[in-house]
């Protein structure tokens, strides 16, 4: 079997061979091609042990490695274990030493981390700067404290709690509220507000400065303000913010009127402009039936004498003008010559009741499209930051308040116009019917 392989096996390598002319050569060649692979065979063996005794050397050297590792790992492991043994002793001598100090150097730094934080946020430091640098070798070290921190910790204390009453003015070199600084004279009371001439001033901790606020109290606080800077003697009135600050800070972020209106956008604008419009027409119907009213309270002051420019002189006129008629005819032309009267006094009032109902609608237009803002912005950008969500919202309320200021006065304005009128129209039905009464009288007189 393994002679036909080898057969096979010259027969595909050598063809050569293959074309030999008898068998006796093609058994000769076969057999050299035999001794040939056998001695491949036998230097492959002979690599391949070679190899393995190699690999086997790297073997027990690796063992012998870590097994030198090992110990070292548990001498290493040893000596750790007594070091921490005589560390704890050493600690518990040292508790055991120290006593009651080590309490007392805990209460002497946590005091002086305390007052950092304060002095760091103290509107003082603006007029002694680096105070707070002070005391960083106190609080942020673990050593215990010398005599000089001690005494540097309570006269920075005591300097505290003093200038906390003082009312001081001091030069200092302080910011406009555009970044730009200028020197000038300031006026700090306690730690509670700094004053110079623009108004106001804010702390700032991390340069130790101040600068003006970019938004002052309007009206009168920073007119006290600007007065308690030149005032005389002991006392002068002023206004403080006791929260050191934080309630003059949220007023730079607080929209004023016009600012609120502007939240409104468009819609705003349109519902405003029709208020004017219905402002402006009640306005002026107000005018006519006040001269209106003027001149029919005239003519009624001197019935004997009608007069055409008013319209109960004018009804007057109809019905001297048609005395000879009959009493239903008298009354018809009375009638007739009212219900021409009536359209000019109620002239605007349906206009002005049209913008009072408008203006609401318009408000709740501009919620919904305030709102339609808000969820394309939770859309885009999810609900992580509330201030993307904050125009349209505002656009939300702004539109629905104008809306409301608008419609509501224009409600009140719009009843005022009816009720004058109706009082004129009353006079001339009165008087129109006292007329044909008088009229009839005469007849049968």
């Amino acid at each position: 079997m393994r002679i036909l392989t080898w057969l096979l096996a010259a027969c595909l390598l050598l063809p050569v061979s293959a074309a030999a002319a008898d068998l006796d050569q093609l058994l000769a060649e076969v057999k050299r091609q035999q001794i040939r692979l056998s001695q491949v065979d036998r230097q492959r063996e002979a690599r391949f042990l070679a190899e393995k005794q190699h690999r086997q050397q790297l073997l027990a050297e690796a063992k012998a490695r870590l097994k030198a590792l090992e110990k070292q790992a548990e001498a290493l492991k040893a000596e750790f274990e007594a070091n921490r043994q005589e560390l704890l002793k050493l600690e518990e001598k040292l508790q055991a030493s120290s006593g009651v100090l080590g309490e007392i150097v805990g209460t002497v730094r946590q005091v002086a981390g305390d007052l950092k934080a304060d002095l760091q946020q103290s509107l003082v430091s603006a007029q002694y700067p680096g105070r707070a640098a002070r005391l960083a070798p106190i609080a942020d070290s673990k050593r215990l404290p010398t005599l000089e921190q001690l005494h540097t910790l309570w006269t920075l204390m005591l300097e505290e709690m003093t200038e906390a009453g003082k009312v001081v003015r001091f030069q200092r070199e302080i910011l406009a509220s555009d970044g730009k600084p200028f020197e000038t004279d300031v006026v700090r009371i306690g730690v509670f507000n700094a004053i110079a001439a623009p108004g106001y001033l804010r702390y700032l901790p991390e340069t130790e400065q101040l600068m003006v606020l970019s938004r002052q109290p309007e009206g009168k606080p920073l007119r006290l303000a600007r007065d308690f800077l030149h005032a005389q003697g002991d006392r002068a009135p002023v206004a403080i913010d006791p929260t050191r600050g934080v309630f003059l800070e949220m007023l730079t972020h607080t929209p004023n009127a016009w600012e609120r209106i502007q939240q409104g956008g468009l819609i705003g604008y349109i519902i405003l402009a029709l208020g004017a419009i219905g402002l402006a027409i009640v306005a002026v119907r107000l005018a006519v039936l006040w001269g209106v009213g003027k001149r029919v309270e005239a003519q009624l002051a001197d019935v004997e004498q009608p007069r055409d420019d008013n319209p109960l002189g004018r009804i007057f006129l109809t019905a001297l003008g048609a005395k000879s008629t009959d009493p239903e005819t008298l009354e018809a032309l009375l009638d007739e010559a009212i219900l021409r009267e009536i359209p000019p006094l109620e002239r605007g009032q349906s206009l002005v009741k049209l913008l009072a109902a408008v203006a609401p609608l318009l408000g709740l237009l501009g919620t919904v499209t305030g709102m339609i803002q808000t969820f394309q912005a939770i859309s885009l950008f999810g609900t992580g930051d509330p201030k993307l969500m904050a125009g349209g919202i505002s656009q939300a309320l702004v539109t629905t308040m104008l809306g409301l200021s608008v419609a509501i006065p224009l409600l009140f304005l719009h009843a005022l116009l009816a009720s004058r009128s109706r009082t004129i129209v009353s006079i001339l039905e009165e008087q129109s019917a006292g007329l044909v009464s008088q009229i009839l009288e005469k007849r049968r007189g």
